[in-house]
C-alpha cells in the first residue's frame, strides 16, 4: 500500500513540474498582437496627382436648328415666311462622327479608410465634330396671291478642338484598384460656321397681260472661331496603382454641350487611357 501512495505522490510532483515548464499560451508569438498583422494594408491614394491621357470616341450632333435664326432674319416681315414658316423647315438633321485627341488631368484625392473623394480637371485637345449640308423645296400660295416656289439651302459645321471637365469623383480603394464615378461641368472651344440661302421664284397670276415671274435669292453666313461652349459631364473609370506613385487609368466620359444661340447641340462619348503619378 505504501508503495502505491509513494508512486502517486511522485506522479503528481512530476506533472506539476512539467506544467511549470510549459510557457503561457498568451506568450506564444503566433498569438501575440492583433490578427491584422497577417492581412494586407490598403493603398494610400491621398494627395495630389497629375497625368496624361489619350481619347477616342464619337460626336453626335443635332444640326436641326443650326441656321433657323439666319433664315428667319432673311425672311423677316415677308409674305413667304408668314405663309410657310420657311425658317423652321427641317433642312438639317443629326450626324455622328468619330474623333480622337490627347491631353491631361490633374486633381487631389482625399481618403477616409477605403472611400476616396476627389476634385479633378480633365482636358482633351483634338478633333471632334462634323458638318452637314442639305436643301428642301416647297410650293405654296402666300397672302398676296403669289405662287411661291422656295428652296431653302442650309450648311453648318461644328469642329470642337478643345474640351474638358471639372468634376467631382467618388471611388472605393480595393487593393491596388480604385474604381470611381464622376459628374461635373463640361467646357469646350469650337469653330462654328453656318450659312443659309433662300431662293426661288414668285409667280403673280394676276399680272397683265398674263402672269409675272419674279426670281429671288437671299443668302447670309455666320461663323465664330474659338467659341466657348458649355454643358455637363459624367462617367466611370478605374485607376490602377502600378509601382510607387505611378498608376494607369481607363475611363469612359460622357460630355453634353448644350445648343442655343448658334451653338450646335452636341454629345461626345470617349474611351480614354491614361498614365499618372500620385505625389
Amino acid at each position: 500500500m505504501r508503495r502505491w501512495m509513494l508512486a502517486a505522490v511522485v506522479a503528481t510532483m512530476a506533472q506539476g513540474a512539467v506544467a511549470a515548464d510549459l510557457p503561457d499560451l498568451a506568450d506564444l508569438p503566433v498569438l501575440r498582437g492583433p490578427i491584422t498583422e497577417l492581412s494586407s494594408t490598403s493603398v494610400n491614394w491621398q494627395g495630389f496627382y497629375i497625368g496624361g491621357q489619350g481619347a477616342m470616341g464619337s460626336s453626335d450632333m443635332d444640326f436641326s436648328g443650326a441656321t433657323q435664326d439666319i433664315a428667319a432674319a432673311l425672311l423677316s416681315g415677308t409674305a413667304i415666311e408668314a405663309a410657310a414658316n420657311v425658317s423652321s423647315w427641317p433642312v438639317l438633321g443629326k450626324v455622328s462622327k468619330t474623333g480622337h485627341g490627347w491631353g491631361g488631368f490633374v486633381g487631389y484625392n482625399a481618403q477616409w479608410d477605403d472611400v476616396v473623394l476627389s476634385l479633378e480637371a480633365s482636358y482633351i485637345h483634338g478633333s471632334f465634330g462634323g458638318s452637314q449640308s442639305n436643301s428642301m423645296s416647297r410650293s405654296f400660295v402666300d397672302s398676296n396671291g403669289y405662287t411661291d416656289g422656295v428652296t431653302y439651302t442650309s450648311t453648318a459645321t461644328n469642329n470642337i478642338t478643345d474640351m474638358g471637365s471639372i468634376r467631382g469623383r467618388a471611388g472605393w480603394a480595393w487593393n491596388n484598384f480604385l474604381p470611381y464615378g464622376f459628374v461635373g461641368v463640361a467646357l469646350g472651344r469650337a469653330d462654328v460656321t453656318r450659312s443659309a440661302t433662300i431662293s426661288g421664284v414668285q409667280v403673280n397670276p394676276n399680272a397683265a397681260p398674263g402672269f409675272q415671274t419674279i426670281p429671288f435669292s437671299l443668302s447670309q453666313s455666320a461663323g465664330q472661331s474659338g467659341r466657348l461652349i458649355y454643358g455637363y459631364a459624367g462617367g466611370l473609370g478605374m485607376d490602377v496603382l502600378l509601382v510607387g506613385g505611378l498608376f494607369g487609368r481607363v475611363e469612359w466620359e460622357y460630355l453634353r454641350f448644350l445648343g442655343g444661340g448658334g451653338t450646335i447641340d452636341t454629345t461626345i462619348n470617349t474611351a480614354r487611357l491614361g498614365l499618372g503619378y500620385k505625389f
